[in-house]
């Protein structure tokens, strides 16, 4: 009997360019998994899997790196930030962050602090954005801000050069402002920056980093690295497991990054989405009726093109629109992306803008 779902898996067959998100796990990250599945190990962390990944970050982020496995960017973000703000604190971010449009509140409502959103152009924050937000409102009845979010790569398509972060952050601290940064796709900005980690996050000033893995190759599993643990006072412990985060069986997720981190397969991963990313936008930019409306410098291409050619397209390739009113969409590579899922869907745009 032919099973029922079967239409559905097929419909998967052909890439998807909705997100990094829809991709398979890398073979490499899947066959840790299984060897991490061998014989007992002790819970929460208390394993060998848990102690080599901890290494490995402390290897790229520094020897006192404080290190706290989470299971989704979500979850991350709060726990690191409400590791470091009272209720009757507010963090500062993009209106874009991911903190901010799609997390549901979650920072708000478990942790009691306020998330401020801050318009901009592309995503990206700057010392006059920030500024006008720490004026003023030091009393009581005025959330206080204490901390600065930002992503990189932000959720804009756009990245922070060195410099930027560098500059952020010294703004940032000669303000008394903790700055925390999202790294769901760190590794593709610092691939396409051409540095490590470490420079594209705690080297320029960041404090604590919510350190993808999610988006890049893993299952599923996010890495909190407090790079100043005094901040938080020790509560970090015990916010991961009040917010959920606190995996029993440990070593599934930090065998996950003991696979990411050797060998640099990290930057392997994330180099490949950026280079596909690249090759959709040199085939897609001379294309008449596609307009390509913000830098690609990752994995992400962000385009504007008529109502009825996005119909005709989607009904091949699955990706989001948006920002409904111009119509804006975007288009995302990851490390499983071929060359020849990017020009089957090239030459998809292609007919539908004919």
């Amino acid at each position: 009997m032919r099973p029922r779902n079967v239409s559905a898996v097929e419909s998967m067959s052909r890439r998807s360019f909705a997100s990094d998100n829809t991709a398979p796990i890398a073979p490499e990250i899947l066959q840790a998994i299984l060897d991490a599945n061998a014989g007992d190990a002790n819970a929460y962390g208390a394993d060998p899997w848990t102690a080599l990944a901890v290494a490995c970050l402390r290897e790229h982020f520094g020897e006192d790196a404080d290190v706290y496995f989470a299971f989704n960017g979500t979850g991350a973000n709060v726990a690191a930030l409400s590791s470091l703000l009272q209720p009757w604190e507010s963090v500062l971010a993009p209106a874009t962050a991911h903190l901010q449009t799609d997390e549901c509140g979650a920072l708000e409502r478990f942790s009691g602090s306020k998330v401020v959103p801050i318009n901009t152009s592309d995503g990206k924050l700057r010392p006059s954005d920030i500024e006008p937000y720490l004026r003023g409102g030091h009393d009581v009845h005025f959330s206080q801000p204490r901390a600065l979010s930002i992503s990189q790569a932000p959720e804009f398509g756009g990245i922070y050069e060195i410099e930027e972060l560098h500059e952020l952050c010294r703004f940032a601290h000669d303000r008394g402002l903790i700055v925390h940064l999202d790294g769901a796709r760190l590794a593709n900005a610092a691939a396409a920056l051409g540095t490590d980690l470490r420079a594209a996050s705690r080297g320029a000033g960041v404090d604590v980093l919510s350190f993808g893995g999610t988006k890049n190759g893993l299952m599923l599993g996010e890495a909190i690295c407090f790079f100043n643990p005094s901040l938080h006072h020790g509560a970090a412990p015990f916010v991961q497991k009040q917010s959920m985060q606190l995996a029993s069986k440990m070593r599934f997720i930090a065998a996950q990054f003991v696979a990411l981190l050797t060998d640099d397969r990290w930057l392997r991963y994330a180099g490949h989405a950026n280079a596909m990313s690249q090759r959709l936008f040199e085939r897609v930019r001379a294309i008449e009726g596609v307009r390509v409306t913000r830098p690609v410098r990752c994995n992400a291409i962000f385009a504007t093109l008529d109502r009825d050619a996005i119909k005709a397209i989607q009904r091949d390739f699955f990706f989001y629109i948006f920002d409904e009113a111009l119509p804006e969409v975007r288009w995302m590579t990851h490390w499983a992306t071929t060359e020849l899922d990017v020009d089957e869907f090239a030459d998809c745009i292609q007919r539908a803008t004919a």
